[in-house]
C-alpha cells in the first residue's frame, strides 16, 4: 500500500541523527525494473520506503543495487550510504551520512507525490 507523503508518515520512515539520517527501507528484489515506489506501512504500523530492484538477492547484488538506486535518486555518493541492519532481509535500516536537515529535505522531495 503506497501512502501519500505526509509529515506524520515521514517521521517513522526516516529520522536525523548526529551524523546523518537513519532510513527504513522495504526491498522487493527480482522486480521488473528498479525504482522507488514511495512509502509503505507494515502490519505493525512502521513506515518504510518501498524500493523495487531488478537485481537478484545473490552475493550482495541486490544490496549494491539498492545503494546505487538511492544514491542516484538523492544525488548522493554511494560511499555515504551504508546498510546498518538487515543486509540479508527485505527490511533494512540504512544510514545516509551528511547534513541531516538537507538529507531529510531531499527525501521529502523524492517521496512527495507529483500530481494526480
Amino acid at each position: 500500500m503506497v501512502l501519500k507523503a505526509d509529515r506524520q508518515i515521514f517521521a517513522p520512515a526516516f529520522s536525523g541523527d548526529s551524523d546523518g539520517v537513519r532510513l527504513s527501507v522495504r526491498v522487493t528484489p527480482r522486480a521488473g525494473r528498479t525504482g522507488i515506489d514511495g512509502l509503505v506501512v507494515d502490519a505493525d504500523g512502521r513506515a518504510s520506503v518501498q524500493v523495487r530492484l531488478a537485481a537478484a538477492p545473490v552475493e550482495g547484488a541486490a544490496n549494491a543495487s539498492l545503494i546505487a538506486a538511492l544514491a542516484a535518486a538523492l544525488n548522493f555518493r554511494k560511499r555515504d550510504i551504508t546498510i546498518r541492519s538487515g543486509s540479508t532481509s527485505r527490511q533494512k535500516i540504512l544510514h545516509l551520512a551528511g547534513d541531516a536537515p538537507a538529507i531529510i529535505e531531499r527525501l521529502e522531495h523524492l517521496l512527495t507525490p507529483t500530481g494526480p
